[in-house]
C-alpha cells in the first residue's frame, strides 16, 4: 500500500485530468486517500466560474504506475488499467454516473462549484453530510 509520501509527490489521473492528493481520511472503518483539482468552468462563458473537483479513492485502489510515473486507480490493487486518451468532457456535461477504469462512478454537485466523484456502491455514504465531514471536503 502507498505512504502519504508516495501520495503527494506524484498525480492520480482520472477522467482526463490530473488530481493532486489533499489527504488520508477514514470513514466506516475503510481508508480514502482524497484527492483534488481546481479548473475553470468553461472558457465559452463570459465570465467562467472555478470548479472543483474532489475525488474520494479507497486507499487500497490507488496503485503506482512507474511507467507513466503517475498514480493510478485499480480496484485488486495491483493491476493498473491500461492508460487511455479519451476527450475530455466538461465537469457540467458528464453524467452522474458512468464507468471509468472498470469501476462505477458518481458525481454529485455540491456548493460553490464543487464536485466531488466517489465509487458508485459507496457514494451514498461518501456524499452524505457525515461523510463530507469525515473525508475533510
Amino acid at each position: 500500500m502507498l505512504t502519504a509520501s508516495d501520495l503527494e509527490i506524484n498525480v492520480l489521473e482520472f477522467r482526463q485530468r490530473s488530481f493532486q492528493f489533499d489527504r488520508l481520511a477514514t470513514l466506516d472503518d475503510e481508508e480514502y486517500a482524497v484527492f483534488s483539482r481546481t479548473e475553470t468552468e468553461s472558457e465559452s462563458q463570459f465570465r467562467p466560474r472555478l470548479v472543483h473537483l474532489h475525488l474520494v479513492v479507497p486507499l487500497a485502489w490507488v496503485v503506482l504506475d512507474e511507467a507513466n510515473d503517475s498514480l493510478r486507480i485499480a480496484k485488486d490493487g495491483v493491476t493498473a488499467p491500461p492508460h487511455l486518451i479519451e476527450t475530455v468532457v466538461e465537469v457540467g456535461a458528464e453524467p452522474p454516473q458512468f464507468k471509468e477504469q472498470g469501476i462505477e462512478w458518481s458525481r454529485t454537485s455540491g456548493p460553490a462549484g464543487a464536485h466531488f466523484y466517489g465509487p458508485s456502491d459507496r457514494s451514498e455514504r461518501l456524499f452524505s453530510p457525515e461523510g463530507h465531514a469525515a473525508l475533510g471536503v
